[in-house]
């Protein structure tokens, strides 16, 4: 079958399930993600694209293509690009950019926030709450979309939140709730 009666596959539907935007929901996102995933675009489009189709063209002067590495690859390659290209194009027209060091005087848990959790065994854990393309829990940057955000979410200082988990039901203290710069370095 020729490929032009393929549908390409949706992008959306390749990620995993804690990258997914539920349907209807936005696509909110700090500053500093936002500037994360168009600094991505740009060296995808202005540097490893050109480079690549330039790579492409030269494998194809070389005559046979069935057998060329170089033009193998540079297309399989090329296909990756310019689906990731198509992902962050959607994702950063359809971003909101919320900025948390705007929110002043709130003690309330929304978008943004860095909270700090008391655990029912007595540890402390921080969290700030980012956007889906930003979330990294293994450093304490969780998705809004998350069951741990979305237990969070609303609760104020000193309130205590449900959190389900796979084991039952754990109980969180809302220690503290702070919006700042929420930085990504490390």
């Amino acid at each position: 079958m020729s490929k032009a009666f393929v549908k390409e596959s949706d992008d959306e539907e390749e990620l995993e399930p804690a990258q997914q935007l539920p349907v209807g929901l936005k696509n909110y996102i700090t500053p500093f993600g936002y500037q994360r995933l168009r600094d991505e675009l740009d060296q995808l489009w202005k540097v490893e694209r050109p480079a690549l189709v330039k790579t492409i063209t030269w494998a194809a002067s070389n005559g046979d293509r069935s057998e060329n590495g170089d033009y193998i690859y540079g297309k399989k390659r090329l296909r990756e690009i310019d689906r990731r290209i198509r992902f962050l194009s959607k994702r950063l027209d359809n971003a909101e950019v919320i900025d948390p060091v705007q929110r002043e005087n709130c003690d309330q848990v929304f978008f943004g926030a860095t909270v700090t959790v008391c655990g029912e065994d007595g540890s402390e854990r921080t969290y700030s709450i980012v956007g889906v393309d930003e979330a990294d829990p293994a450093r304490g940057l969780i998705s809004w979309v998350s069951p741990l955000a979305r237990a969070l979410l609303k609760a104020r200082e000193d309130d205590v939140v449900m959190l389900r988990i796979p084991g039952g039901v754990e109980d969180l203290v809302v220690a503290e709730v702070v919006y700042c710069s929420i930085n990504f370095a490390g």
